[in-house]
């Protein structure tokens, strides 16, 4: 039987149920359990320092959020089906950190940056004008993003408490597949973005990262 094609209408409805689950807590469901419970070592943090993993795990979440919107947004106006699809794979990948996030933020009895359907509306359309420009283009600004991500996990591996060891097995795991979904864009005939472009993200980066940790 042949597979119905889906209209724009229903790509769409598609994309708005995925902002309300992306933006919903508890909406969405991992095909991975959470490196978390492979973190044996328990060690009660300070106040400070629960303060500090949960700010740094709201960014991270945050940047969950913003790859749904960036992917969904990009495989909206993507002009080969197989592109398409790579947008839509990615995306559901992505899901696993966006729960293994929000399953930390609530250990540390904390919660989602407010400023999140903000975040998802900007990655949205930067996904959807991206795609519009070009494949090339949209996959090249995937792997510029995932590049960018892959710095702030990192750097957090460094900054988490020292007996934060689920937060760091979690941050671990998501560092792994970032590299991998960067490289995937690249080889399916991502442009590489020169040095310039990739500061600015950077720079842009930078600010929505300190409101998320706070906000």
């Amino acid at each position: 039987m042949k597979e119905r094609q889906l209209t724009m209408f229903d790509q769409v409805i598609c994309g708005i149920d995925n902002a309300l689950r992306s933006l919903s807590p508890n909406a969405n469901h991992a095909t991975r359990a959470t490196p978390a419970y492979e973190a044996d070592d328990v060690t009660p943090l300070s106040e400070s320092e629960t303060k500090h993993a949960a700010g740094l795990m709201r960014v991270n979440h945050t940047g969950e959020v913003c790859a749904q919107a960036l992917y969904q947004g990009q495989a909206l106006t993507a002009k080969l089906p197989e592109v398409r699809a790579e947008m839509e794979h990615a995306a559901e990948e992505e899901v696993d950190h966006l729960v293994w996030c929000e399953e930390r933020l609530s250990a540390l009895d904390s919660h989602p940056s407010l400023l999140n359907p903000l975040w998802y509306a900007m990655s949205f359309g930067i996904g959807a004008g991206a795609g519009l420009i070009s494949d090339k283009m949209s996959l090249g600004f995937v792997a510029a993003t995932e590049e960018q991500v892959c710095q702030h996990l990192a750097e957090h591996l460094d900054t988490l408490p020292e007996g934060d060891f689920a937060s760091k097995a979690v941050v671990k795991q998501m560092l792994i597949d970032e590299e991998k979904h960067g490289h995937m864009a690249l080889a399916a005939g991502g442009y590489n973005f020169p040095a310039p472009v990739k500061m600015g993200m950077t720079a842009a980066s930078k600010v929505m990262t300190a409101l998320s940790y706070r906000v």
